[in-house]
C-alpha cells in the first residue's frame, strides 16, 4: 500500500512538472542576459589612441632573481553539442543551436609554491555562462581518477569560473530552473565541459615550471556601461563620489613568465562586461566578446614567434552584474528612437519588450556579431597595451600560495549588519522584476524592472507560481521589499530549482587575493566586497609574522564561479528591485553575508597558516546529474545534403541537422549530434580569414584549437 501511495504521488508530481514545462515552453522564461552574433563583420581597425595590431612585445631578458613560484597554463576544447540544444543565458526556449561560429575552451592557470609544491591553486576560465555545482563536482571526481600526481588538486584549491557568455550550449547545469528552457540535462553537453576542463588542467600540470608572476592594471573606457544606473544611484552619494564611473573600468592582468628562458607562458585578466554582445536571436555557438578577446590575444602572441606556441590568455569576468557591452545605451525599438524610461526601462505605454541596449555596431543586422567582435577587440587592445607596459612597470608577486573553500547554507545565516543589528538571509527566491529581464535581453508580457509586483501583471506566471509554491508570510517578510514571483529555494519537486548551499572560496598568491564569487556581483557590491577583503587582510597581516608595510593587498573578484547563485546586489540596489535586485536570491542581506563569511575566514590565507588547514567543509550540495530529467530527443539519424555554396556535403544548421564526417562516406555517419572533441564532424561556422569577418568558413570541420580571427 505504501508503495502505491508513493507511485501515485510521483505520477502526480511528474504530471505537474510536464504541465509546467509546457507552459514555460509556450510563454518562456525571462531573458537572463543579452546575446547576438552576425555573419559579417567589417575589418577591425585600431581605435584612435590605442596600440595597433602587431607583433608581441620584445621578450625581456631572463631574470636572474630566484623564481618565486611553480606555474603552469593549459587550454582544451569544451565545445558541446552545437545543434538541437538550447543556448544558455537568455532562457529563451526558441534559441536553439544551429551551428558553430567559434569553439569554446577551458583555460587553466596553476600556481604553486616552489619549496612546498603541495600548496597549489588552479583557476579555470571556461567559455560558459557560469560555473556550476555539477560541473565542479565532475571535475573534482575526474581529478581523483587521474592518479596520485593529481591528488594535490581538490575542493579547496580548484576554482571553476565562467566568462558569462550567453552563446554556448546549455543543458549542463545542476539545478532545475536553468534546465527548464533547455529541456533538461544533457550528458553530452555536460561531459564536453567536464572532460575539456580536466584536459586543460592536465596540460597546465604538465607545463609546470619555475617562474615569476607579475601584476598590473590599466583602464579600458570604451567596453562597458552600467545597464541599471537608476539602481546604482540608490547607493550612498558619499560612496559613489569615491569612484569616477558607475562601472569599473579597470583591467587587472596576471602575467606568467618562465624563469628558465624568460618567455611568457600566459596571462590571466579580470575585467567586468556582460557576455551579451551576441543577441537573443543568435543561434551560433561562440565565446561572445571575451572569447573574441582571448582569440585575438592568443593569435597575436603566438604568431610573433617570441613566446610559446601554446601561450594561453584567460579573460575572466569580474563584478559583472550591472554591466553591459551595449555601450550606446538602451533605446526604444518602436520607431520613436527615444531612450528607454530611466527608472524601469520601458517604452511607450509602459512596455519593456521594445527596450534594447545598443552595441557599438548595432546598425549591423547580424545578431550582434559585429558589436561582439568590436567589444572583444577593445578588451584585447587594452590587454595588449598593458602586456607591453608590464615589461618595465609591474608589481612582482611574492609570498605564500593559500586557498580555502567551504559550503554555507544561505537559506538562514544570521550576521551582524553594519548598523549593529542582527539580520538573516532567506531561502532563495526571485522577484517579479526577474521576469522583466534587462536592456540586454528584455522579458515578455507586462513585467517591469522596478516593478511593484502586482499579481495581475501576468496571470500565466501567477498561475505557475501558485501551482509550484506560494511563498509563506515569513518568506515574504524575509525578502521584503522584493515581491516574490518564484519561491525557487523552497521548491523540491522533482529536485531543487536553485542552490541554497553556496560555495565560499578565496585564493591567495602573495599579495594578490582572488574572491571566487558564485554570483554576479554588481559594480558597487564588488567594490564593497573587495575593499572589505583588502582592509581586513591588511589588519590581519599586521598581527602576524608576515607583516610588511610596503606590500598592499591587491584584490580581484572572479565569477560567476563554482555554482550559479544569480546576482549579488547591494542592499540599496536591492530595495529598488530592478532586475539585479530581484535576482539577488537570498534577500537584502546577501552581500553582507558574503562579506561577513569571507572576511572571517581570511586567517586561513596567512603565511603562518600551515596550508593544510581549512575551514569546516559545510553541507554538501545535492548533485543531480543522475536524476535530472532530459526531454531532448536523441538524434535518430543524420541526413546529408549538398551545401549551399557547392562544397562537399555539410551541416545544415537546423534541428536534426545533417553532419558530415571529414574523410568519410555518407553511410559512415554517426548518430551523435556532433563529435564534441572536434576531431570528427561539426558545423563549419567560424571566423573568415583575411577580411575580419565572422561568417561561414570552409566545408571542413573546425579542428580543436583552430581560430581564424581575420585580423
Amino acid at each position: 500500500m505504501a508503495r502505491s501511495h508513493i507511485a501515485t504521488a510521483l505520477a502526480i508530481a511528474s504530471l505537474g512538472l510536464l504541465v509546467t514545462f509546457h507552459l514555460i515552453s509556450q510563454f518562456g522564461l525571462p531573458d537572463l542576459g543579452f546575446f547576438h552574433f552576425t555573419n559579417s563583420l567589417k575589418e577591425a581597425t585600431t581605435a584612435p589612441g590605442q596600440i595597433p595590431f602587431g607583433p608581441a612585445a620584445p621578450r625581456p631578458p631572463v631574470l636572474k632573481d630566484e623564481p618565486a613560484y611553480l606555474i603552469g597554463v593549459g587550454k582544451a576544447d569544451i565545445t558541446g553539442p552545437v545543434v538541437e540544444i538550447n543556448l544558455m543565458g537568455y532562457a529563451d526556449p526558441n534559441q536553439v543551436g544551429s551551428g558553430l561560429r567559434q569553439r569554446l575552451y577551458s583555460r587553466a592557470f596553476i600556481v604553486g609554491e616552489l619549496e612546498n609544491p603541495e600548496k597549489r591553486s588552479v583557476y579555470l576560465v571556461l567559455d560558459t555562462q557560469s560555473g556550476d555545482t555539477a560541473v565542479r563536482h565532475g571535475i573534482l571526481e575526474g581529478l581523483k581518477e587521474l592518479g596520485p600526481d593529481y591528488s594535490i588538486y581538490g575542493r579547496s584549491n580548484v576554482a571553476v569560473t565562467g566568462t558569462h557568455s550567453h552563446s554556448g550550449p546549455g543543458a549542463w547545469l545542476n539545478y532545475l530552473l536553468p534546465q527548464i528552457t533547455s529541456k533538461g540535462f544533457d550528458q553530452q553537453s555536460y561531459r564536453a565541459i567536464v572532460d575539456g576542463a580536466l584536459l586543460s588542467i592536465k596540460r597546465a600540470h604538465n607545463s609546470l615550471a619555475p617562474g615569476y608572476l607579475n601584476v598590473a592594471e590599466t583602464q579600458i573606457h570604451d567596453a562597458n556601461i552600467n545597464r541599471s544606473p537608476f539602481a546604482y544611484l540608490a547607493n550612498p552619494e558619499k560612496e559613489r563620489a569615491e569612484y569616477p564611473y558607475d562601472v569599473d573600468k579597470t583591467m587587472t592582468m596576471l602575467k606568467f613568465q618562465n624563469a628558465v628562458d624568460g618567455k611568457t607562458m600566459g596571462v590571466l585578466t579580470w575585467f567586468p562586461v556582460h557576455g551579451t554582445s551576441m543577441l537573443g536571436n543568435n543561434t551560433l555557438i561562440s565565446g561572445d566578446n571575451k572569447g573574441v578577446a582571448a582569440m585575438l590575444f592568443e593569435k597575436d602572441i603566438r604568431s610573433s614567434g617570441e613566446e610559446y606556441e601554446d601561450f594561453v590568455a584567460g579573460f575572466s569576468q569580474a563584478n559583472v552584474g550591472d554591466t553591459s557591452p551595449n555601450i550606446l545605451g538602451a533605446y526604444c525599438e518602436d520607431g520613436s528612437g527615444e531612450k528607454c524610461n530611466f527608472e524601469d526601462s520601458t517604452c511607450g505605454a509602459g512596455k519593456n519588450k521594445m527596450c534594447h541596449g545598443r552595441g557599438p555596431m548595432f546598425r549591423q543586422k547580424d545578431q550582434g556579431a559585429s558589436s561582439c567582435f568590436e567589444i572583444g577587440r577593445r578588451q584585447y587592445v587594452g590587454a595588449k597595451a598593458l602586456y607591453l607596459a608590464m615589461i618595465t612597470n609591474s608589481i612582482p608577486l611574492k609570498g605564500p600560495v593559500r586557498s580555502f573553500h567551504t559550503y554555507r547554507d544561505f537559506s538562514s545565516i544570521t550576521i551582524q549588519h553594519p548598523n549593529g543589528s542582527l539580520v538573516t538571509t532567506c531561502p532563495a527566491a526571485l522577484g517579479y522584476s526577474f521576469a522583466a529581464g534587462t536592456t540586454d535581453g528584455p522579458g515578455a508580457f507586462d513585467f517591469k524592472q522596478n516593478n511593484t509586483g502586482s499579481p495581475n501583471a501576468n496571470p500565466v506566471w501567477s498561475l505557475v507560481r501558485n501551482f509550484l509554491r506560494e511563498p509563506s508570510e515569513s518568506q515574504k517578510a524575509c525578502h521584503a521589499p522584493k515581491p516574490i514571483l518564484l519561491d525557487v529555494g523552497e521548491i523540491e519537486r522533482p529536485y531543487l530549482w536553485t542552490p541554497n548551499v553556496v560555495d565560499i572560496q578565496l585564493f591567495r598568491i602573495g599579495q594578490l587575493l582572488i574572491i571566487v564569487s558564485p554570483g554576479e556581483a554588481t559594480t558597487m557590491a564588488g567594490r564593497r566586497w573587495k575593499e572589505s577583503i583588502a582592509s581586513s587582510a591588511s589588519a590581519l597581516s599586521r598581527n602576524s609574522e608576515e607583516y610588511d608595510n610596503t606590500e598592499t593587498p591587491i584584490v580581484v573578484l572572479g565569477g560567476p564561479a563554482n555554482s550559479y547563485t544569480h546576482y549579488i546586489a547591494t542592499e540599496e540596489e536591492y530595495n529598488i528591485q530592478r532586475y539585479e535586485g530581484a535576482s539577488t536570491l537570498y534577500g537584502p542581506h546577501t552581500l553582507n553575508a558574503y562579506i561577513n563569511i569571507t572576511t572571517s575566514l581570511l586567517p586561513f590565507l596567512l603565511a603562518d597558516s600551515p596550508g593544510n588547514e581549512h575551514p569546516p567543509p559545510g553541507p554538501d550540495p545535492p548533485i543531480h546529474t543522475n536524476i535530472s530529467y532530459n526531454f531532448n530527443l536523441a538524434v535518430r539519424y543524420d541526413q546529408i545534403r549538398p551545401s549551399a555554396d557547392g562544397c562537399a556535403p555539410g551541416l545544415s544548421p537546423r534541428r536534426n541537422s545533417p553532419r558530415h564526417v571529414r574523410g568519410s562516406e555518407p553511410e559512415e555517419q554517426s548518430p551523435s549530434r556532433r563529435d564534441v572533441r572536434g576531431r570528427g564532424a561539426s558545423s563549419a561556422w567560424r571566423v573568415e580569414p583575411g577580411e575580419g569577418r565572422w561568417g561561414l568558413g570552409s566545408c571542413d570541420a573546425v579542428e580543436e584549437d583552430e581560430y581564424d580571427s581575420g585580423d
